[in-house]
């Protein structure tokens, strides 16, 4: 019975350098802290260390380790696919309505406004004196700085049962108003112990200071407010470009053609170039990249006039896709400065790496290896999935990287030695000793005496 421990134990002591020999494929490591211990997904944004480190055109060499230096489930976001925006909400004060009465001239309304435009204090008082209590609510959303799209309404707990037929209205002076939403539903039924409960109200997306919420019947019950919440139309991130600036040499190629080299210092996905150019200046010229020296070059954009006249320069061009290519090469063109080089600015947005946090912490972001590859999980469809059950703005969690550390260093960057073909050396070896062992007959054939 004490063998069992003894053997598994044996077994993790031979395995241990398996797994450590995994981490010392790369090159280096970064830490990974995360944000929510509990999300199972993260996503992490690589910076410029990571991408200089990178050998893989691909990124193969790039991938996320636990504790135990195995590798989790991981893969590369589209560069090219921008963030899906968080929707972000804000609560809203509100302010009670009085009942709608035809022919009540003697009700009035008291409303004290700040400089900002938000409401103070509404009351309504009836021509007694006496405040009149109503089944609608006005919202103050003059401190909201984006669109509405929908209002989640919380009642309390001792509100009795209801169908609620709504309308919505927008101004921005409290007197002229636009609807926005018609004929919603706010509803809470029970039947058998199930509940249906329906608290959001979808709007035209609208920038207004106040909107107004009203029954439909104007002799519907008012509801136990406990708060309200608005949904803020979510507006795709802009795009945040950085841009890596080289200086390049001057080179002429056989036919007298002038040239400016540039030489690029990581995998970075670049997508946009710019010139820096010296003084005022204007022309043509001519993109080109490769990976190594021994490969052609080939245009990675079309042909653009650059020009600075003061402090006005030409826009960045775009490339025809994203680029990883480590040289290089502007050629100018009809109109261009064959003077001073000018300088090459490459733009990039950084990507992000997606992983499920599988295994034991703390996870650690390795890169740079010429032997180990990174295994793609399925995690695209993993997302989607994860969407379609909490809907379209989920995003993995973030993780942040720490400072880097060196793992195997320059060692992980030298290829592995091809592996011997051990069959045909077996099977040389196996002919030679054939050989070698008719060669013996026949030797031993020849010394025999001939018989009498």
């Amino acid at each position: 019975m004490k063998k069992a421990p003894r053997m598994k134990a044996l077994l993790a002591l031979l395995l241990m350098p398996l797994a450590a020999n995994a981490g010392a494929q790369y090159a280096r490591q970064w830490p990974l802290h995360l944000d929510s211990p509990d999300a199972g997904a993260y996503r992490v944004v690589l910076d410029e260390s990571v991408y200089r480190q990178l050998q893989s055109p691909m990124l193969a060499d790039l991938d996320v380790l636990d504790a135990q230096a195995r590798a989790v489930p991981a893969a590369l976001l589209d560069p090219s696919s921008p963030e899906t925006p968080r929707t972000r909400t804000v609560e809203l004060p509100w302010f009670p309505l009085p009942a709608q009465r035809r022919g009540a001239p003697d009700i009035a309304s008291i409303s004290e406004i700040a400089t900002d435009g938000s409401l103070r204090r509404v009351e309504w008082r009836s021509g007694n004196g006496g405040t009149v209590v109503g089944n609608g609510f006005v919202l103050d959303a003059s401190r909201v700085d984006a669109p509405i799209q929908a209002l989640r309404i919380r009642w309390t707990d001792t509100q009795t049962l209801f169908d609620l037929s709504v309308r919505v209205d927008a101004s921005d002076d409290l007197r002229e108003w636009r609807t926005v939403a018609e004929d919603a539903h706010l509803v809470e039924l029970a039947n058998a112990g199930q509940r249906i409960v329906r608290d959001r109200i979808e709007i035209q997306p609208v920038k207004a200071r106040y909107l107004r919420v009203l029954p439909t019947d104007r002799d519907a019950k008012a509801l136990q407010l406990s708060g309200i919440t608005a949904e803020l139309q979510a507006v795709a991130p802009t795009p945040q470009w950085q841009w890596r600036v080289l200086t390049g040499q001057r080179v002429e190629d056989a036919d007298k053609r002038v040239h400016y080299e540039f030489a690029l210092d990581g995998r970075f996905p670049v997508a946009q170039a710019d010139l820096s150019l010296p003084g005022n200046s204007t022309g043509a010229w001519r993109l080109q990249a490769r990976d190594d020296a021994t490969a052609p070059w080939r245009d990675v954009a079309q042909p653009w006039t650059a020009f600075r006249l003061g402090s006005d320069a030409s826009p960045p061009q775009p490339l025809h896709a994203v680029h990883r290519d480590r040289l290089w090469r502007l050629t100018p063109m009809s109109g261009a400065s064959q003077g001073d080089a000018p300088r090459l600015r490459l733009g990039y947005r950084p990507e992000a790496l997606v992983f499920v946090a599988q295994g034991t912490e703390p996870f650690v972001l390795v890169a740079g290896s010429a032997r180990a590859a990174r295994a793609d999980a399925p995690l695209a469809t993993t997302i989607e999935a994860m969407r379609a059950q909490r809907g379209a703005q989920w995003q993995p969690a973030t993780a942040t990287l720490g400072a880097s550390a060196a793992l195997a260093g320059p060692s992980a960057l030298t290829p592995a030695p091809a592996p011997r073909d051990w069959k045909t050396w077996l099977l040389w070896a196996l002919l030679v000793a054939g050989a070698l062992l008719v060669a013996g007959f026949a030797i031993s054939l020849l010394r025999e005496k001939p018989a009498a």
